[in-house]
């Protein structure tokens, strides 16, 4: 029975446990609320709240999600006393002597992760903005400053902002939060960068995936499960085409939640799983559901609710659902709910999710004849301007202007508008990307343009500060040269122009 109440005006949601005592200190923060020019900047705050605890005997860990940031301890009370007071006083007083540190060591993390699926599709949903940064490297960390660590501390990571919750039988004795006032802080409104829907977009070769927006409820958590049971029976046990089959279902503020479906796939038979993955989207957008199934799953996932009451699995939901203002709800209130779930009301979810679709194809598939739209890769209007063709190659073309600025080659065009910028790369060779909030970005190259540094100067005299993000040095094989011209192109040299008078003299030109 989950219980609510205080700890330091810190509001605190409590339950009994059958296993170890656990609890966590949550915040309102996390990859949606950073601009892609300080993407990372969550990240960092959390591993140096926790830099103190180095190697202990219990286990603790913190996390940055899309919408919070909590960090958690399992152990005994006095283990977790001290463990929340040591996170409240590492918030309070960053080691900055560990910032180049700890920026490596995210590096490093970040090396090792790759790209998900998942992540993709946040980029191509939503854009350069809020709820798209999980698709972004942590760029903003090399430009990071104390000074800015600490006035996101100060935003985010205080009192008004913050819950709590304990998996046992009480607050334990001594526990105090010492964390300063401040606001709540409410999620980011998740962007579009999709005109159209369903879409589709071409992503590795090794993976289909797809993802929609939908109501969340009891209804699309079981629909999560019937699909993933659809796309098994398939993928995998009728056709063998994929071994690893999963989707997930993810609430979201506002009364949303994000569901994932994901099947690998090897590069020889990427079209047959992406036919199979659409053909079981198309099922269930029609409602082809068993009844029988659907009870199945409602009666696998009321056992899943009880289980995760009893260990305390339900506290970390229900304290997200109290810092987005949402009601907590007692596991009979979610049985209740759950009851209510039928074939119909799947299907309903189903049709919603198929509508919003977004798929990520393999290698070159396409899935226009499926009923999905191509995703933008590029735009559709130029800024007005002043433009440069690049040297060693006119159809290539840079246009600046006043509102923003535009690459275009033959047949594609990238337009990124000064008012619409989320960041801007500048590395010491002088290169910038430009990255809009669409994703939509413009790589200018100074020494494929004539005149390029003074082109560059006026570029970065437009560039806000605060959208700036400075970029390692690049070897010099890796910084765009223009292409040598060939010998019709190039003009002669003072031998060659000798020779060429003397021919003239003979044939009496």
């Amino acid at each position: 029975m989950i219980t609510r109440t205080e700890v330091d005006g810190i509001p605190a949601l409590v339950a009994p446990t059958t296993g170890p005592m656990h609890a966590g200190l949550v915040f309102r923060v996390g990859h949606a609320d950073e601009p892609l020019a300080r993407r990372g900047i969550t990240h960092l705050i959390e591993h140096l709240a926790l830099f103190s605890f180095g190697v202990a005997d219990y286990h603790y860990n913190g996390t940055t999600g899309v919408e919070h940031t909590f960090f958690h301890m399992q152990g005994a009370e006095d283990d977790i006393v001290a463990f929340l007071h040591g996170v409240c006083a590492g918030l309070h007083d960053l080691p900055m002597h560990r910032l180049a540190t700890e920026k490596e060591i995210l590096r490093t993390e970040e090396n090792g992760h790759g790209e998900s699926a998942a992540d993709a599709l946040a980029l191509w949903r939503h854009g350069a903005r809020d709820h798209g940064m999980p698709g972004y490297p942590e760029w903003g960390l090399t430009g990071l400053t104390p000074d800015d660590l600490r006035a996101w501390t100060a935003r985010y990571f205080n009192r008004q902002n913050a819950a709590l919750w304990i998996a046992g039988p009480g607050v334990p004795a001594g526990l105090e939060l010492k964390l300063p006032e401040g606001t709540r802080r409410p999620v980011p409104t998740p962007s579009s960068a999709l005109p159209v829907r369903p879409a589709y977009f071409v992503g590795g070769s090794d993976v289909v995936a797809w993802d929609a927006v939908v109501e969340r409820g009891q209804s699309t958590a079981v629909f999560a499960d019937l699909l993933k049971r659809s796309l098994f029976r398939s993928l995998r046990q009728e056709s063998g085409l994929s071994y690893n089959v999963h989707t997930e279902y993810t609430p979201r503020a506002g009364g949303r939640a994000l569901l994932t479906a994901v099947a690998d796939s090897l590069p020889e038979k990427q079209d047959a799983v992406l036919g199979g993955f659409v053909d079981v989207l198309a099922a269930a957008r029609l409602g082809r559901f068993d009844p029988a199934e659907v009870a199945t799953v409602v009666g696998r996932r009321r056992e899943e609710l009880a289980r995760a009451e009893e260990a305390g699995g339900r506290l970390p939901g229900q304290v997200f659902n109290l810092l987005d203002g949402r009601p907590v709800q007692s596991l009979d209130e979610v049985l209740a709910e759950l009851d209510t779930v039928t074939r119909d009301s799947v299907a309903a979810v189903a049709a919603a999710a198929c509508a919003d679709g977004l798929l990520m194809t393999p290698g070159r598939g396409e899935a226009d004849g499926a009923g999905y739209t191509a995703a933008p890769t590029g735009s559709e209007q130029a800024v007005e301007g002043t433009t440069y063709p690049a040297l060693g190659d006119p159809e290539i073309r840079l246009t600046t202007g006043e509102t923003g600025l535009t690459l275009a080659r033959e047949d594609s065009m990238a337009t990124v508008l000064f008012a619409e910028c989320s960041a801007v790369l500048q590395w010491p060779d002088g290169a910038r990307r430009f990255v809009g909030h669409d994703a939509i970005h413009v790589q200018v190259e100074p020494a494929l343009f004539l005149n390029g540094p003074e082109l560059v100067a006026a570029l970065d005299a437009r560039t806000l500060p605060e959208l700036r993000v400075p970029m390692p040095a690049r070897g010099p094989d890796r910084i765009p040269r223009p292409p040598a011209p060939t010998p019709a192109e190039r003009p002669p040299n003072a031998v060659e122009r000798m020779v060429i008078r003397a021919i003239r003299r003979v044939r009496g030109r």
